[in-house]
Formats: structure tokens, C-alpha cells, sequence
């Protein structure tokens, strides 16, 4: 579970997050929705501690440690328990799909050449990519690399997995195949996941706790479900926009 306190965070005087408060639940897909420049990608960079938060009342807490108030050297603990997923996969280039997966092994283990072999062929059959160890990115599809992206994400059997818009660039049917294979191990390691998405579908698939921010404030908070039947009137309307921009797609 991850606490989030009245968090804040300003640029430049500029307040982009304003006492946001708010439970990620263990076990659960939580996402974070918003239009772009609602601040939801910072408030998921505030929780993996890309930002620092704003000085003050605000706490981010990760299962009872809280981990904002850690000097940096404490906060790398807590982080090899964190798995995530960068928007466009961010893998590298020049590695093959085998050497990125194995990136955070090599980064924070001390395994042995097999069995670090052995753990990256099997985060690999668990998102469905086997016999592909050898290839590179630039050889794969779109799909195929987020679900690397995604392998290398769990590889350390992380307690946290933070998705940043998991099926940006992909077509409906892999983005589907995505949302489903992140709620499938988000059930199955017991992950605390949120993932950050404008996705509509996504929502209405996988939306366990859902959370929306509307200009830098907690505007809702529900499931997929209620969020269909709101009388939030900026929710709606961010709703009804992005399901008919979809649909104009």
C-alpha cells in the first residue's frame, strides 16, 4: 500500500499539485487520470522520487515507512522494491531483449551469470515472450517491447509497479493484451500498481481504484464501475472528450 499525504509540488512558484491525499491499494491497479498538464505525471514522479515534494505537511508513504522524509541513500532501498514502466518502454537500443531485462539483475544482485539467465527467462514466459532473448528492440514490435519493458519491471519480484501510459502508440487489441497482462500480475505477485493513463478503455478494463486529477487537485475517486454513473461534471466531461476522440481514431 502506498500513502500518499497532502502532497504539493510547485514550479517556479507555480503550483502544479495542490494537497493531494490519497491510497494506492496492495494488490489492485490503481490509476491515475487526468487531461494532459493536470499533473498526474508528477504526481507519480513525486511518488517514485523523481520530484521532491514541496516542504511542508506532505508525506509519501510506502507500506508505514515513509519514504519522503528518507535521506537519499535510504530512499535506494526502498526503490529496488519499486518496478517501472516507462512511457515507450525506454529499453536500450543496443541491448538485446535478454541484456535489458537483465539491467536491474546486473544493477542490484549479486547473481550468478545463470541464474540470472534463469530469472530472466522466466519474467519473459510470464509476459508470453519466450525464444526472444536474442533479438533487439529495433526487431520487435510495439507490443513486444512494452512487454519487455514489462519484464524488466518485475524482474526484482518488486512490491510497487509504476506504469507511466502503458499503451501509448500501441492499437486497441495490443493495448488490451497490455492492461490485461499488467492486472493478471498485479493480482498474481500481490503488486501495489498504479499506472498513469488518458486510456479510457483502460480505465473501464482495469480500473480497480481510480483516481482523478483536475488542475492539480484530487477532483474523484472511485472505480470503473461508478465512474460511469458520476454527476462529477468535469469527470464527465473528460470522459465524454476521450471516449469520442477515441472513437474519432
Amino acid at each position: 500500500m502506498i500513502e500518499v499525504k497532502n502532497i504539493s509540488k510547485s514550479f517556479d512558484g507555480q503550483k502544479v499539485l495542490s494537497n493531494i491525499s490519497t491510497v494506492f491499494e496492495k494488490g489492485k491497479t490503481n490509476l491515475i487520470i487526468g487531461q494532459s498538464g493536470s499533473g498526474k505525471t508528477v504526481l507519480m514522479k513525486c511518488c517514485i522520487g523523481l520530484l521532491d515534494i514541496d516542504e511542508g505537511e506532505g508525506k509519501i508513504v510506502f507500506d508505514g515507512n515513509c519514504f519522503s522524509d528518507l535521506p537519499e541513500k535510504k530512499k535506494r532501498v526502498t526503490r529496488k522494491e519499486m518496478g517501472v514502466l516507462f512511457q515507450g518502454g525506454a529499453l536500450f537500443d543496443s541491448f538485446t531483449v535478454e541484456e535489458n531485462v537483465m539491467f536491474p539483475l546486473n544493477m542490484f544482485t549479486k547473481m550468478s551469470l545463470e541464474e540470472k539467465r534463469d530469472k530472466v527467462n522466466s519474467v519473459l514466459t510470464h509476459v508470453n515472450l519466450v525464444n526472444a532473448n536474442n533479438k533487439f528492440p529495433a526487431e520487435i514490435s510495439g507490443g513486444m517491447v512494452k512487454r519487455v519493458a514489462i519484464a524488466r519491471a518485475i524482474a526484482l519480484n518488486p512490491k510497487y509497479l509504476f506504469c507511466d501510459e502503458p499503451n501509448s502508440g500501441l492499437d486497441p487489441k495490443t493495448a488490451e493484451l497490455i492492461d490485461v497482462l499488467i492486472s493478471e500480475l498485479t493480482e498474481e505477485f500481490k503488486m501495489t500498481t498504479v499506472i498513469n493513463t488518458h486510456d479510457i478503455n483502460s480505465v473501464l478494463q482495469i480500473g480497480q481504484k481510480i483516481s482523478y486529477i483536475h488542475e492539480g487537485e484530487l477532483w474523484w475517486e472511485g472505480d470503473k464501475d461508478e465512474i460511469m454513473h458520476t454527476e462529477n461534471k468535469e469527470l464527465n466531461e473528460f470522459v465524454f472528450a476521450t471516449e469520442l476522440t477515441r472513437r474519432a481514431k
